[in-house]
């Protein structure tokens, strides 16, 4: 009877320690979430690599607070190396500003031209879309798509790190993978997006709705811990386009497990993107394709490479014989 009743008692105190930590998962989601909505009112939308780092940081912990060690383990192995590759590239790619390849400004327009019977599709949209004096509602639509591109990857990373490791890390990889193919493309091919080509006077005019909203709305984006303005910003960084590259990704990487739901949404996000960066005038539809592409890509090689690995470790261990 004693080894029952300690039994039941041992099942008792795991429901307790259990409900315990549920309690204080949720009590820091509740802060986290208050905390967040109180410094964007204060300090503008976060959209600097580090500052978001930094959130996800804290959003993490606030829901790990019943396992302090290993959230710390996970921030030391699992996100430190994930930020400190992407701020590398952060850095890296601003030096390409002063490349010493010449920006390419016609290849694409002509790739568009040449898909849409000599019109651009950016320059069309705007002339049928866009009135500066007057927003539509997908004007801002078209915004809050296009700012999604700052912080969706590190949301999708943190859900697979509280859910199932191991796919965290593939899909960080995945995600690392695909930019560092950009940025060698960004350094062999340097590309002016269309509204740099119309301020150059290459192209119609297209104006650039995202800074234009920005401004309609008098919200600006908080300040970087680190970054000084935008001088890791690269204006002909353009081919191929990670905006797009990112939720084309996202949607590889749930399609073959998600659920018909997820699948619609990751399709409409991934849409969504590619519409809203022609629209914007940020990318060229050759930009958009080449994104999809890119991540296409990266993602069948990744399977094929992985394909090895899976069998050699299924492959049951070989005997060792001995000697006698």
């Amino acid at each position: 009877m004693s080894g029952v009743a300690g039994q039941a008692s041992d099942l008792l105190g795991s429901e307790r320690a259990a409900d315990r930590g549920r309690l204080l998962t949720a009590a820091g989601l509740a802060v986290f979430i208050i905390v967040s909505l109180a410094a964007v009112a204060a300090k503008g939308v976060f959209l600097s690599r580090d500052v978001i780092f930094l959130w996800v940081l804290l959003g993490l912990l606030a829901v790990s607070l019943s396992d302090i060690n290993g959230y710390l383990r996970g921030v030391l192995t699992d996100w430190l190396p994930f930020f400190g590759a992407l701020f590398a590239y952060d850095l890296l790619r601003g030096v390409l500003a002063d490349s010493l390849f010449a920006a390419h400004t016609f290849p694409q327009i002509r790739v568009d031209e040449f898909l849409f019977g000599g019109a651009v599709p950016s320059v069309w949209l705007q002339e049928r879309l866009f009135d500066p004096a007057a927003f539509h509602w997908y004007d801002f639509a078209a915004w809050a798509v296009y700012l999604t591109h700052f912080f969706a990857v590190f949301l999708v990373a943190a859900y697979l790190w509280r859910r199932a490791q191991p796919s965290f890390r593939r899909f960080r990889n995945l995600i690392l993978a695909l930019t560092a193919a950009a940025f060698v493309t960004y350094m062999l091919f340097p590309a002016v997006p269309p509204w740099l080509a119309s301020d150059g006077g290459n192209l119609g005019e297209t104006q650039r709705v995202v800074g234009a909203v920005w401004s309609e709305i008098g919200v600006s984006p908080a300040a970087a811990l680190w970054e000084k303005g935008s001088s890791f910003a690269n204006e002909v960084a353009a081919i191929p386009s990670l905006h797009t590259a990112y939720p084309v990704m996202i949607l590889l990487f749930f399609w073959p497990t998600g659920s018909g739901r997820v699948r619609a949404l990751c399709l409409a996000y991934a849409l969504a993107m590619s519409l809203t960066l022609v629209y914007t005038g940020e990318h060229y539809v050759a930009d958009v394709l080449l994104g999809w592409a890119y991540a296409a890509g990266i993602y069948v090689a990744f399977g094929r490479l992985s394909v090895p690995w899976r069998e050699r470790a299924r492959r049951p261990a070989r005997e060792i014989v001995r000697p006698t």
